[in-house]
């Protein structure tokens, strides 16, 4: 069903996360790729780590109940070249930090504790049996529960599950597209001088701007132009929704003759549950979703203004994908904070205004906060939203605050 009011930001955010449900996990590479996303299922170690005894320390392995002595040395044991005779009584060999404990060794002696001699070593001191020894599967034994499902990967997990001998994880990929609408858009991501705009030609930002913000959001996404046609609409989104988890258009969702999207969305099987937040910027974002067999595609029609787009996205469109990936709190995380000045609501809708937080960890808003000014954005480091009302919101009054640094 289609919204007929605006939404108040709360609710709007609910629906997004009631129907944006984990995809289906798929098994990929242990590998950097897979930093920041969240494994689907636990993983369990499928070797002892370490797979064998080694030394904590360079020095000489040896029996305990041979010290104190003097002992002779019959071999090296180093990292990679381990020494492949047992020893026995009265005998030691020099072993390295992490190299392999000889067979018949039960502890090791620092090299600052004994004195070499040639080929023999005299250690003055008793020793107790697994002296900086570290013991075949001190780290984590085979079988056993290495990372939780739902955890998010990191360089340690990463680090962890290579070390246990894990080669892939079950991990929730989204895959996005990413379409913009509007003939008045000319691309200057090609190598060289910027193209000439021609009359009422504006660069394109929303487009480049929403796929690093995907890619923040680790997930990979392609993006198309869609010329103001029905025909063209028609293609590219049916293309979108047939091969990709999320599908984001930019511009297009208002109520202009040449605002096609949605109507087109709606031919192709889009339900959309909602057009029309109470808040600003961002007011006419449109979500809806659609349903082939067990696959869901979610669609939002982010307003064609850099900013709103911006906005929206922190909003709605990342906590939906971090839901999608199987985050067990997608958020968005909002955080208490004072504003540095005074500043007069809206009475309508809720602001979402640009801030920067100031050293004293006030929020400073920033000049410029219409819609179209893009470049603010680049010096804010995240938004306050400001309830309507009437009135003014003191210095000092406690208000919500999203920060942009999410990469």
């Amino acid at each position: 069903m289609t919204a007929t009011r605006l939404l108040e930001i709360d609710d709007a955010r609910a629906i997004v996360l009631e129907h944006a449900r984990p995809i289906q996990p798929e098994s990929l590479p242990v590998s950097a790729g897979a930093l920041g996303l969240f494994l689907a299922g636990s993983i369990a170690a499928e070797v002892d780590v370490p797979p064998f005894a080694n030394s904590s320390m360079d020095g000489v392995a040896l029996r305990a109940q041979d010290a104190p002595g003097r002992l002779t040395i019959v071999g090296e044991s180093a990292a990679g070249a381990p020494f492949m005779t047992g020893i026995d009584a009265g005998q030691a060999v020099m072993i390295s930090t992490g190299a392999v404990l000889p067979d018949g060794a039960d502890a090791v002696v620092p090299i600052e504790r004994l004195t070499v001699d040639g080929d023999a070593v005299q250690i003055d001191h008793a020793v107790t049996v697994g002296e900086y020894v570290r013991p075949r599967g001190s780290d984590i034994a085979t079988g056993a529960e290495l990372v939780r499902g739902g955890s998010r990967v990191g360089p340690a997990q990463l680090g962890a599950a290579l070390a246990a001998g894990i080669r892939s994880w079950p991990i929730r990929q989204v895959r996005a597209a990413v379409l913009t609408t509007g003939d008045e858009l000319v691309s200057a991501e090609a190598p060289g001088p910027a193209p000439t705009l021609g009359p009422g030609q504006i660069y394109d930002s929303s487009g480049p701007m929403l796929l690093a913000a995907l890619a923040s959001a680790r997930v990979p996404a392609v993006t198309r132009h869609l010329p103001d046609d029905a025909a063209a609409h028609r293609d590219a989104l049916d293309w979108a929704l047939d091969n990709f988890d999320l599908v984001i258009s930019s511009g297009g969702v208002s109520v202009g003759t040449h605002d096609l999207v949605r109507g087109v969305a709606a031919e192709l099987g889009v339900n959309e549950l909602f057009w029309g937040i109470r808040m600003r910027p961002g007011k006419p974002l449109s979500f809806g979703i659609r349903d082939v067999g067990e696959r869901r595609t979610l669609v939002f029609g982010l307003p064609g203004n850099p900013v709103s787009g911006l906005v929206t996205f922190h909003l709605f469109v990342r906590p939906a994908v971090l839901a999608m990936q199987g985050a067990p709190d997608p958020g968005p995380h909002f955080h208490a904070a004072p504003l540095a000045v005074a500043v007069r609501p809206d009475r309508d809708r809720d602001d979402l205004i640009r801030v920067q937080v100031k050293a004293d960890g006030t929020l400073a808003p920033l000049g410029g906060q219409q819609s179209h000014q893009l470049a603010i954005s680049a010096l804010a480091d995240g938004v306050a939203r400001i309830p309507s009302g009437d009135g003014e919101l003191a210095s000092g009054t406690v208000v919500d605050y999203l920060p942009f640094d999410v990469c």
